[in-house]
């Protein structure tokens, strides 16, 4: 029986990155199920569903945060397609890779804007503008 928690976790997590989300689950489900219920009811049920921050304004930090890591893009990449699904624009992505150059390197920054690159072109062979 799926909890609120998991169900609100859900939802949110549709919402920000749609199949992209999806996937990763359904990628976990065979091996680490529970690491797949951790990561809706926690990162999403829990923290993504608090009020204070917009989505657009909690997917422009996790971009930040995931580019400044350097060693995480597949997450990086959902998390574009994410801050695009909640109105970050094209530029914003851009915009916050030039800002990682200062305070994570150019080599964090150069990962992080071909992986947005990768990304554009995903959406563009989807039909997707933004």
């Amino acid at each position: 029986m799926e909890s609120d928690r998991y169900k609100r976790g859900w939802e949110k997590l549709k919402e920000i990155d749609g199949q992209a989300g999806e996937r990763v689950i359904e990628a976990l489900k065979d091996i680490a199920p529970d690491l797949a219920r951790y990561t809706i009811e926690f990162p999403f049920g829990d923290v993504y569903s608090r009020g204070v921050l917009s989505l657009k304004e909690r997917e422009i930090a996790t971009v930040a945060a995931l580019a400044a890591l350097g060693n995480a893009q597949p997450q990086l990449k959902v998390h574009i397609h994410g801050a695009l699904n909640v109105g970050c624009t094209r530029q914003d992505i851009v915009e916050i890779m030039i800002q990682m150059a200062v305070y994570a390197g150019f080599p964090a920054a150069l990962n992080g804007i071909f992986a947005a690159k990768e990304v554009f072109a995903e959406r563009d062979g989807d039909g997707q503008s933004n």
